[in-house]
C-alpha cells in the first residue's frame, strides 16, 4: 500500500445511480473535499448514450459485470445473467430507462414500518426536486432539476393496440404512472434529453466534475472501509494493481448497490459473523442482515407471433431499413434507435382480492430469447409481466476474502405459494390479453411459454420458471428498520447500526421492493441521504 493517504471529508464507494446524487449533493459546499470511487470506467462509449444501446450494452464486459445467480430451484434449475453497469453512472447507463416512482403505498409502508420521514408524502417533494419533466411543474412534477423525464418518440400499431386490449379487459387507459397509484395502462415516460440516454451521471454527475473539491477515481475495485474505535475512518481499494488509502474526516458512504455494498460491507467485518469466520475474516460488526432480504422483480416473457403488422423483429432484419433507422436517428433523434427496451407500461392486480396493482407489463414490440441474442426471424411482440411484490427473499453472499472474487447471488424466485400462485395468475391475464378482440386481426400466437401448457395452477407455475428472469432490480440486501429489528442493517437515516461514520445510500437499503422500476427510487433515497448527511454535520 503506498503511504500517504490523502484526507478527504467524504468518500464515496460507487458512482451509480445513488453515488452520482451524492457526489453532486456533498460537494456543492466548497469546503466539503469529495472523494468518488468507481470501479468501472467512463462513459466513453457511444452505446451508453444511445437509448437502443442497452441492446449490446447488456452482457457485454465493457459495460456489465456480467454476475450470474446461482442455479434457481424456482426457476427449474436454472442460473440467470445478471447485470449490473460498469461504469460511471452504473446500471442507470445500460438500464431500461424507465421513469417509475412506484406507489405512494410503498412508501407509506415504509412509515409504517417505523421509518420516520420516509412515507409518500416525505418522498413526493424529493422526486419533484429532482425532475426535470416534459410538462412542467404540476402537483406532482418539477421542473428544472437535473433528472430529465421526457415521452417516447416512436410509436407502434401493435402497442396501441394491445393498450386497446387491457381496456377491453377492464384495465383503465390512465395518462401518468407517477401520481401515487399507477394501476392502469400508459406510455412509459423515460430519463432520456432529445432522443439520447439520460443516466445519472449525465444529470448529475459529469455537470459538476469540474468543481475542484470533487475527485473521481475510476478502475477503483474497493476491498473494505477501515474501522478505529467504531468508526469508519478510511477506505482501501486497489487501481493499476496498486493498493491505496484514503481517510474520511466526516463520512464514508457506500452507494455501490444491493450487490456491491454488500460486499464492501463483508470484507469490512460488517455482516453476519459465523459467515465472515468461515471466511477468515475478522468480525467488526456482527450484523446478520447483511446480504439477506434480497429481493427482486422476476418477468415472465411471454412472446406472441403476430401477423400483419410490423415489429422490429422484421425491421432490423432489412438491412435498407436498419440503413434508415440510422439517417432517421442520427438527423431527427427518432425512430427505433430512441426506444427504451418496453415503450408500454400496464399496471393490474392479478385477483379480485388484490388491494392495489400487484403485476406490472413492460410491452414490447420485439423479441428475443434473451437480452444479447439476436431478434427473432418472425414478427413478434413480448408481454413481459413481473410481481410487484414477491414474498421470496434472497441473498447475496461473498465467497471470498479477495475483493476481486464473485459473488453469490440467490434471489430464490418463486419460492413462495404466494409467488407461485401470483405467476399463474399473471400467464392468465396475458393470455386474456391477447384473447382480446383488439388484438384479433394480428391473429397472436402464443410462442413461449406456449399454448400446450395447460390453464392449471401447478404447470403454469412451472412455466414460469421456465420463462421468468430477472427484470434487473434487485434491491433490499443492506435494508433499513429500527434498532429492534436484527435483521436491520442501516437506521432510518441511513446509518449503519454499530458503526459511527458509515451510511449506506443506494437500493440496498430498501425494506421492502418499490411496486415498478427501482431506478429513480435509488435516485431518490441518495437525495434524503445527502440532505440527512449534511444536516447531521451541522
Amino acid at each position: 500500500m503506498r503511504d500517504e493517504a490523502e484526507t478527504y471529508d467524504y468518500i464515496i464507494v460507487g458512482s451509480g445511480s445513488a453515488g452520482c446524487v451524492l457526489a453532486n449533493r456533498l460537494s456543492a459546499d466548497p469546503a466539503n473535499r469529495v472523494l468518488v470511487l468507481e470501479a468501472g470506467g467512463k462513459d466513453d462509449w457511444i452505446w451508453f448514450h444511445i437509448p437502443v444501446g442497452y441492446l449490446f450494452a447488456i452482457g457485454n464486459p465493457r459495460s456489465d459485470w456480467c454476475f450470474k445467480t446461482a442455479a434457481e430451484q424456482g426457476l427449474n434449475g436454472r442460473a440467470l445473467s445478471y447485470p449490473r453497469g460498469k461504469v460511471i453512472g452504473g446500471s442507470s447507463a445500460i438500464n431500461a430507462m424507465i421513469y417509475m416512482r412506484g406507489q405512494a403505498a410503498d412508501y407509506d409502508h415504509w412509515r409504517q414500518l417505523g421509518l420516520t420521514g420516509w412515507g409518500w408524502d416525505d418522498v413526493l417533494p424529493v422526486f419533484k426536486r429532482q425532475e426535470d419533466h416534459f410538462a412542467g411543474a404540476s402537483e406532482f412534477h418539477g421542473a428544472g432539476g437535473e433528472w430529465r423525464v421526457e415521452e417516447p418518440r416512436i410509436s407502434w400499431p401493435i402497442l396501441d393496440a394491445f393498450r386497446d386490449a387491457a381496456e377491453q379487459v377492464g384495465i383503465a387507459k390512465i395518462p401518468d404512472f407517477n401520481r401515487g397509484d399507477n394501476e392502469g395502462s400508459a406510455y412509459f415516460q423515460v430519463n432520456q434529453k432529445r432522443g439520447v440516454r439520460w443516466s445519472a451521471a449525465r444529470g448529475f454527475l459529469k455537470p459538476v466534475l469540474h468543481r475542484a473539491n470533487l475527485t473521481l477515481e475510476t478502475g477503483c475495485t474497493v476491498d473494505r472501509v477501515q474501522l478505529e474505535n467504531g468508526r469508519a475512518t478510511a477506505v482501501e481499494w486497489l487501481q493499476d494493481g496498486v493498493r491505496r488509502r484514503a481517510d474520511a474526516k466526516a463520512e464514508i458512504v457506500l452507494a455501490s448497490g444491493s450487490i456491491g455494498s454488500v460486499q464492501v460491507l463483508m470484507r469490512s467485518g460488517i455482516g453476519p459473523g459465523d459467515r465472515l469466520q468461515t471466511l477468515g475474516l475478522p468480525v467488526a460488526v456482527d450484523r446478520p442482515g447483511v446480504g439477506e432480504n434480497l429481493q427482486d422483480h422476476l418477468q415472465l416473457r411471454l412472446i406472441y407471433k403476430v401477423h400483419g403488422t410490423r415489429t422490429l423483429n422484421q425491421d432490423y432484419a432489412n438491412l435498407f431499413k436498419r440503413a434508415w433507422m440510422g439517417v432517421d436517428y442520427a438527423l431527427f433523434r427518432r425512430g427505433p434507435l430512441t426506444m427504451a427496451p418496453s415503450q408500454l407500461g400496464i399496471f393490474a392486480r392479478s385477483g379480485p382480492d388484490v388491494e392495489r396493482a400487484d403485476l406490472e407489463f413492460h410491452v414490447q414490440p420485439l423479441s428475443l430469447d434473451k437480452f444479447g441474442d439476436p431478434l427473432h426471424g418472425f414478427p413478434a411482440v413480448t408481454s413481459s409481466v413481473c410481481n410487484l411484490r414477491p414474498s421470496s427473499r434472497g441473498h447475496v453472499r461473498i465467497t471470498s476474502p479477495e475483493p476481486g472474487a464473485l459473488p453469490e447471488i440467490a434471489p430464490n424466485y418463486l419460492s413462495t405459494d404466494e409467488d407461485r400462485t401470483t405467476a399463474a395468475n399473471a400467464i392468465r391475464l396475458t393470455r386474456r390479453l391477447a384473447a382480446a378482440k383488439a388484438l384479433a386481426r394480428y391473429q397472436p400466437e402464443e410462442y413461449l411459454p406456449g399454448a400446450a401448457v395447460p390453464d392449471d395452477d401447478d404447470a403454469l407455475a412451472r412455466a414460469a420458471g421456465d420463462i421468468g428472469t430477472t427484470i434487473f432490480h434487485p434491491v433490499g440486501t443492506a435494508k433499513m428498520g429500527l434498532s429492534s429489528d436484527p435483521m436491520a442493517v442501516v437506521d432510518e437515516r441511513l446509518r449503519v447500526f454499530g458503526v459511527e461514520g458509515l451510511r449506506v445510500a443506494d437500493a440496498s437499503v430498501m425494506p421492502t421492493i418499490t411496486s415498478g422500476n427501482t431506478n429513480s427510487p435509488t435516485i431518490m433515497i441518495a437525495e434524503k441521504a445527502a440532505e440527512m448527511i449534511l444536516a447531521d454535520r451541522k
